[in-house]
């Protein structure tokens, strides 16, 4: 039978075929109406000449499965024409067709790897090895209802039954070559270790945006199979770390290092509440920080249902958008930055506080417009009308660096002006804890870095130490604030070349770290955490600035005490049930 030919409008006595779904090297797939039973089936019509009766037995081997995440075998018959296949309709999308439109989560990858871990040992513990694993064989429905998996392992055609006899002869190869362990690849005997470094590749895939072992040609890929990869954690540094530990240990081309699917499943479920719910994973558009409201579970169809006359649909990378604290950190810090600008201003166009609620409320509607138009019209007339060009010099850096360094995360670009908000306090080596709770270890370590530089800025526009001090050289603010060249020469020159701004260093590698080592995984192991990073935090910010002595150590434990209270009070995301039976 040609695969392409029209099929017959009716097979089995009971099934009317409606539309072609897709088709392959084994058959092809309809959409089909159960007359007797009223509901919608998928028949997977294989022709005779291409039925092989050991792939035929161990494909109805499948029947004995009934799992959440497996798509159920309801039917096999044959004719004279052809074999079928009937199973569950699963109105959804590929895996493979998601992960090409990148419109999946890093917290979606991992709660479709929970799925197929749970299908996988089911169908382990029947005996059955699937044997191609991949993610054009995983079907995401296009909602989620209650106790549903959030994704279907499908077809079975090429499985192996443990116990049986061999589906193929000695040295015979079935599978996707870009997903095969280097066992199955030689033809050796499979065990459900070839499922679980299937599964790694399709969770590496997921979270880092390719495939490590599909080069450009066949050829290519083939050298591929059984090569060390790549970690993991090299091309995803924000990922958890036993995450990563558990899919390179299951990509072990040695089957017997690789551990079980249990095993990486418990990984998987572990790191899920730190998994980033933002589409594109680490290359989100937006960023949010850990106490903002997460979103709540995605239960909106991945992919809307489409007739095959329908355009395709562009790729679904969508930014989400700011979350309400992140605009009130936005308003809060800009009316800040403001009002500073507005104290070293002789004559101001308005009081500096109502200056700086405007600033705010154009900052929290709209954080990055208002950022950017905001900062450049002050800069402007304070470098003209406002006869503050010294001022305006001292201030561009804190306006534009956020620009420069966080042009995809408006919520936060002015969140640095914080850090001297918190220096007039005493506090300001509190301002870490605050940048330690970007998702991203990249802009933790830039925002970080960036509050040291405002708060280095603001000294000496203020004319007061908020840490390290202004510079000796550095006259009052009304002296230099009428002068862009004596706030060079007398104030951001000194800034660079006297070590002013090494406290940089120390808030970087503080808020980096910070989740890694208040994780939230118990209270005993936080507060051990929490005190180690205190004391560095300190012991780096008073090295770096050693006028700021006893209000860094200070600001230095209260942000301890606020990064436990911050873990302690912070609700993670529940981990779905696991299946039963699964380990």
């Amino acid at each position: 039978m040609d695969l392409l030919a029209p099929a017959p409008a009716r097979v089995l006595d009971r099934y009317v075929l409606e539309r072609r779904l897709g088709s392959g090297g084994f058959g092809t797939v309809w959409q089909a109406r159960d007359e007797r039973l009223e509901r919608a089936v998928a028949i997977k019509i294989v022709p005779r000449e291409r039925v092989d009766e050991g792939h035929w037995r161990e494909a109805l081997a499948t029947a004995r499965l009934s799992h959440p995440a497996i798509v159920a075998l309801y039917e096999a018959g044959t004719d004279a024409g052809a074999a079928y296949l009937v199973s569950e309709l699963v109105r959804g999308e590929t895996l493979a067709a998601l992960l090409a439109e990148r419109a999946l989560s890093d917290r979606d990858v991992g709660l479709i790897g929970l799925a197929l871990a749970d299908g996988l040992l089911h169908a382990h513990r029947q005996g059955v090895i699937h044997r191609d694993v991949k993610p054009a064989n995983v079907i995401v429905p296009e909602s989620l209802r209650a106790g549903q998996a959030a994704a279907k392992l499908t077809d079975f055609g090429v499985a192996h039954v443990a116990g049986g006899e061999e589906a193929t002869r000695t040295g015979d190869v079935v599978g996707t070559l870009a997903y095969m362990a280097p066992e199955q690849a030689d033809g050796r005997r499979v065990t459900p270790a070839v499922d679980l470094y299937a599964l790694a590749l399709v969770l590496y895939e997921g979270l880092a945006g390719t495939n490590p072992v599909r080069g450009r040609t066949p050829a290519a890929t083939a050298r591929r199979v059984g090569a060390r990869l790549p970690p993991l954690g090299r091309r995803r540094r924000e990922l958890s770390r036993p995450l990563a530990a558990a899919i390179d240990r299951a990509l072990d081309p040695r089957p017997e290092r690789r551990g079980t699917v249990g095993e990486l499943r418990d990984a998987l479920g572990a790191a899920l509440p730190n998994l980033e719910d933002a589409l594109g994973g680490s290359a989100a558009p937006e960023e949010t920080l850990a106490w903002d409201d997460p979103p709540p579970p995605r239960r909106e169809p991945f992919l809307p249902d489409r007739g095959e006359a329908a355009a395709p649909r562009p790729p679904r990378v969508r930014a989400r958008p700011v979350a309400p604290p992140a605009r009130a950190l936005a308003a809060l810090g800009a009316g800040g930055l403001t009002a500073l600008g507005a104290v070293a201003v002789a004559s101001p166009p308005a009081t500096p506080a109502a200056l700086a609620i405007l600033a705010g409320v154009a900052c929290g509607l709209l954080p990055r417009l208002g950022w950017l138009l905001g900062g450049l019209t002050a800069l402007g007339w304070l470098a003209t009308a406002g006869g503050a060009p010294g001022a305006a010099l001292l201030l561009a850096p804190a306006l534009l660096a956020p620009l420069l360094l966080l042009p995809a995360a408006p919520g936060l670009l002015a969140a640095p002006a914080l850090a001297p908000l918190l220096g007039l306090a005493g506090l300001a080596s509190v301002f870490p804890l605050l940048a330690g709770q970007a998702r991203s270890a990249y802009r933790r370590a830039a925002l970080g870095a960036l509050g040291a530089v405002v708060l280095a800025l603001a000294e000496p526009l203020l004319g007061r130490r908020l840490l390290a001090g202004p510079p000796p050289s550095a006259p009052a603010p009304h002296a230099f604030a009428g002068s862009a060249a004596r706030a060079f020469h007398d104030v951001l020159s000194p800034l660079l070349s006297d070590s002013l701004l090494l406290p940089a260093l120390p808030w970087a590698l503080a808020a980096l770290a910070l989740p890694w080592l208040v994780r939230g995984r118990s209270l005993g192991a936080d507060a051990a955490g929490a005190v180690v990073w205190s004391l560095a935090l300190s012991a780096g910010t008073i090295a770096a600035a050693p006028a700021a002595g006893a209000e860094a150590a200070l600001g230095a434990a209260l942000a301890g005490i606020g990064a436990l209270a911050l873990t302690a009070f912070r609700a993670p995301p529940s981990l779905p049930a696991r299946a039963p039976g699964a380990s």
